[in-house]
This record gives C-alpha cells, structure tokens and sequence, in this order.
C-alpha cells in the first residue's frame, strides 16, 4: 500500500497544480480586465511568495540547505530571470489579448518545448530501437499541429460567449480580432521561458537540493528583476496602488499557489521523474479553464480550440506513456544494479559462487586452493 502511494503522488501533486493554474488564469484575467498592470502584478505575486515560503525554508531547512556558490547563485538570476520577468510578463499581456482558455491552452505547447531541450542537453534519452522513444517523440510532433489550429483557427463557437459578446458589440469583436494574433504569438513565447526554467530547475536541484530555500531564491530574484522591469515600464506610483480588490486577491493567490507552492512541488518531483514529466499535465489545465472560463467569464469555445486541444491531449498523454515506460526501465536497471552489487557471493562452507552468463547469475562451484 505504501508503495502505492509513493507512485501515486507525482501524479496527485501534478493534477493539484493544474487545479491552481485553473483559477489563476480566471482570476489574474479578472484583474487585468478591471485596470491591473501586469507589470506591477509580477512584482507583488513574487512577493507575496517570497514572504510566505522564506519561513518554512528558514527553519526546515536550516541544516540541509547547500553553501552558496558563484555558480549556483547565476543559476538562480538565471531562473528568476526565464520564469518570473519572461514567462510572466509575456503571459499577462498574452492573457490580456486573448482569453484565459487560449492562455492555457497555448501552455500544452510547453512539454514538447521542454522535450526538445531535454533531448538537446541530454537529460532524456532518445533510441529508435525502443517503443517508448517513439512514443515521445511521436508525441512530440503530434502535438505541434494542434497548437498551431488552436492559434490560428477560431472556428464557430461551439459553447459559451453568447452572452458576452451580446453585451460587449462589434466594438469588441474588432478589438479582439486586431490583438488575438499578437496576443498568441507572446504566450507561446513566453512558453519558451517556462520550457527553459524547467530545464534548468532540474539541473540546479542536482546541486541545490534544497526545494523550499531554492524556492524562495528565485522568487526573491524574480521581485527584484520584476520590479526593474516595472519601473521602466510604469514609472508612475499610479499603477502600483491594487486596493483590496481583485488586483490584490491576483497576487496573493497566484504569488502562494502559482509560486511558492507551485516551484516547491515541481522541485520535489522533477527531481524523481524529471522536467519533461511536471510539464505534461497541462491539457488538464486547459480543460478545467475552458469550464470555468465559459460559466463565469461568458468566453467562447471555439471548433479551433476542440480540434487543436484533442491533438494536444493525444499526443501529450502518448509522451507521458512513452515517459512511465522509461521509468519502469529505470527502476529495474537500479534494482539490477543493486545486485550486481551484492554479486559475487561466495559461501565459503561450500565454495559456491555466483557468476553472470548471458545476462542470469548462475550458482557456480570454486575449487578451494
């Protein structure tokens, strides 16, 4: 049973995750519509995360925690560079373009990018000869054609958005129509940041294995480069004042769900199955956003977007098959390996040896000298 449970959790901290992408997308999509800078909601989420994560990784890991070095420390600039000022910045402004449902949707593009640098710096393996290596890069290739129907092709509105385009106007549907393309082409960009930070998260925990103090490293690094970014941009204090109302609830629940929570669980578990696995469940995501986006902010769902997210999904989930295959490997090569560890054994009552011959250890008798 325990062992159950340990295979099951990756996948349950996985599956909570895209829960709390879900209603980040909804909710920073509310406050960008009511006036919220974006620039200003990167600074204040990172924050927020920094705050709430810094006691946990003061006292916890007060013992554990790795000494800092010059190498480690441009790693962690780096990371809070690539998500917190890239990723998010170009996600605000995508999501205030478009939709929350294209905004998570586009993010399905994220595990074939990440597989592709995977691939490029070794850290998956790729054989032809194996099932598994078809599957993901099959999968790979499978999913590029759904995101580019989902960008590009709308399609009629399959349900949702009557409402919301009844009130809004052709005014809307113009303003809509100029920025979508735009809009679009920023949040795959930004997919590219988060693909990256993914990669090298995974390689800095290796030397950093340290998840809540590495957590509020970066978050701390992307509220200082955030707030660089920000103040080029809004120089104005205006901006800067979010009241209590969904500005402030934006940064609170994206800065504690979507950062501190967020980085921390991705840490713990690409550290066991590493960063092609914690970047595969985003179809759930997108689903769970397409629900709620159409009940509560009236957004259409189009044919482009069905089409493209069921290819999206089918060739996402054959990378994640071809993914528990190459752990299962995993697994038994270590199990081998330990023992091969525990071989030769001599009992030397008897003289009798194991050796290995074609593969299978064999009891052998030795001839005492």
């Amino acid at each position: 049973m325990m062992k159950l449970m340990n295979a099951v959790k990756p996948y349950l901290a996985m599956v909570s995750l895209q829960f709390g992408f879900a209603g980040l997308y909804v909710i920073t999509k509310v406050a960008l519509n009511h006036g919220m800078n974006h620039y200003v909601l990167v600074v204040y989420r990172y924050l927020v995360a920094t705050f709430v994560i810094a006691p946990f990784a003061f006292f916890l890991e007060r013992d554990a925690r790795p000494r800092m070095t010059l190498p480690i420390f441009l790693r962690i600039t780096a990371l809070g560079f690539l998500e917190p000022v890239i990723d998010q910045n170009l996600y605000y402004q995508g999501v205030k373009y478009t939709s929350a449902t294209l905004a998570s949707a586009t993010a399905n593009a994220v595990p074939t990018i990440t597989f592709v640098l995977a691939l490029i710096f070794r850290i998956e393996s790729f054989n032809l000869k194996k099932l598994q290596s078809i599957a993901k890069m099959g999968g790979t290739v499978i999913m590029i054609p759904g995101a580019i129907i989902m960008t590009f092709y709308q399609g009629p509105a399959i349900f949702g958005g009557e409402k919301h385009h009844a009130e809004s106007g052709d005014a809307r549907v113009d303003k809509m129509q100029t920025h979508w393309v735009v809009g679009t082409v920023m949040l795959l960009a930004r997919c590219w940041g988060w693909a990256g930070f993914s990669i090298l998260l995974s390689v800095t925990l290796k030397q950093y294995p340290a998840e809540l103090s590495l957590t509020t490293l970066i978050c701390l690094t992307g509220t200082l480069g955030g707030a660089v970014v920000s103040f080029v941009a809004e120089p104005h204090l205006h901006p800067w004042k979010i009241g209590f109302g969904s500005g402030l609830l934006a940064a609170v629940y994206s800065g504690v769900v979507c950062s501190g929570i967020s980085y921390y669980l991705q840490g713990v578990v690409m550290k066991e199955r590493g960063p092609v696995f914690t970047t595969a469940f985003g179809p759930l995501g997108m689903i769970i956003t397409a629900v709620i986006s159409s009940i509560k902010l009236s957004e259409s769902i189009g044919l482009g977007s069905v089409i493209g997210t069921l290819l999206i999904i089918f060739g996402l989930y054959t990378v994640l098959w071809g993914k528990s295959k190459d752990q299962t490997e995993s697994t038994a090569a270590i199990d081998q390996r330990s023992i091969a560890q525990e071989l030769p054994v001599t009992n030397t009552a008897s003289s009798i040896t194991f050796v290995k011959i074609d593969g299978d250890y064999v009891k052998k008798d030795v001839a005492e000298s």
